[in-house]
């Protein structure tokens, strides 16, 4: 059987056009720095997020990890949102690599809230961690694939600079947060001192996430990457595949949106809750999602349970139109 596989936007193949530019792909020795299209991706996508400089690592993880490494030191504590990918999603890296804890706050579809951020600031005090980074995740997962307003990004980092704290935007997806909203990526990301994006969520490529920011904290990151075992040999076949993503799969981005979105109504139409469709995701409510999971599986569609009563389904560049009302009609007999 084949499946409709809408349990994330990571189970993508590359393309053909993907697969050639690897294969075709100009390769060295990164470790030492001599991989020629590794260099390309870094100066493409630090060019293209408004940043001096921006390093190749192997998942959003790490990126993440290594960007909270440069930012802190032991004993420091980061501020994210509860629903957070570092929070949730990174397996205590923060307390394993760096040393530093978390204050995880509140806020609806996954958005902090600037009041509260500022007031979780304490004043400097030996009994208090430092607090020393703010990390915002545009768009955010867990908040039902939701973009942040400008308004809110930039209010954000302008609390977190008042306090003497750095900002890093986990932005896995922020290209689709680009694309749903219109405004430029380096606009978006102009108050976040790093930023993080996926390779290998909605844009395509098989491996790889790029970390961006000023240029001497990305020498740093490179160390630190080093040490968490992401310095790789001849990389550039990975690199190949983002930089063909960054060059052809950000614009075609509204088609997964407008995917989501027409399967988002279809299932409304049948009556089931559905959160607001923003980007790529829609999650959806059921009464027994494991149930769920396996009656859908049963016809041909794979989905992601995130709680007893919800799932997650994303769309993504190999989910066609006939596939998203062939998940409809799937939908159709659970909720019959």
């Amino acid at each position: 059987m084949s499946f409709v596989d809408l349990r994330s936007d990571t189970v993508t193949q590359p393309t053909p056009a993907m697969r050639r530019a690897i294969a075709e792909a100009i390769v060295g020795d990164d470790v030492y720095n001599e991989d020629p299209t590794i260099h390309r991706l870094e100066a493409m996508a630090a060019e293209r997020l408004g940043k001096e400089a921006a390093l190749f690592v192997p998942s959003g993880t790490m990126a993440n990890q290594v960007a909270i490494r440069v930012h802190t030191r032991a004993g420091d504590e980061l501020i994210c949102h509860d629903g957070g990918h570092p929070y949730n999603y990174e397996a205590g890296a923060a307390a394993m690599f760096s040393g530093v804890s978390i204050r995880a706050l509140p806020g609806d579809r996954g958005f902090l809230d600037p009041d509260q951020l500022a007031a979780t600031f304490r004043p400097s005090d030996p009994h208090y961690a430092p607090q020393t980074l703010v990390i915002v995740e545009d768009t955010s997962n867990r908040g039902g694939g939701t973009v942040h307003p400008l308004a809110l990004l930039d209010r954000l980092s302008e609390v977190a600079r008042s306090y003497g704290a750095a900002t890093h935007l986990d932005g896995a997806r922020m290209w689709n947060a680009v694309v749903a909203s219109g405004i430029p990526a380096v606009r978006r990301l102009q108050g976040y001192d790093t930023v993080s994006m996926c390779l290998s969520k909605g844009l395509g490529a098989p491996v790889g996430s790029v970390l961006a920011g000023p240029r001497a904290m990305m020498e740093r990151a490179r160390r630190f990457r080093k040490a968490l075992g992401g310095g790789m040999r001849q990389a550039g076949f990975l690199a190949a595949a983002g930089v063909h993503a960054l060059e052809h799969h950000i614009d075609r981005l509204a088609d997964d949106h407008a995917r989501a979105a027409a399967l988002g109504g279809g299932l409304a139409e049948l009556g089931l809750p559905v959160r607001p469709v923003e980007t790529n995701m829609v999650y959806v409510t059921v009464p027994d999602s494991n149930a769920a999971v396996e009656h859908l599986l049963h016809h041909g569609v794979k989905a992601s349970s995130v709680s007893p009563t919800e799932l997650r389904l994303v769309t993504h560049l190999d989910i066609s139109d006939a596939q998203v009302q062939h998940t409809i009609q799937a939908f159709s007999t659970l909720a019959g």
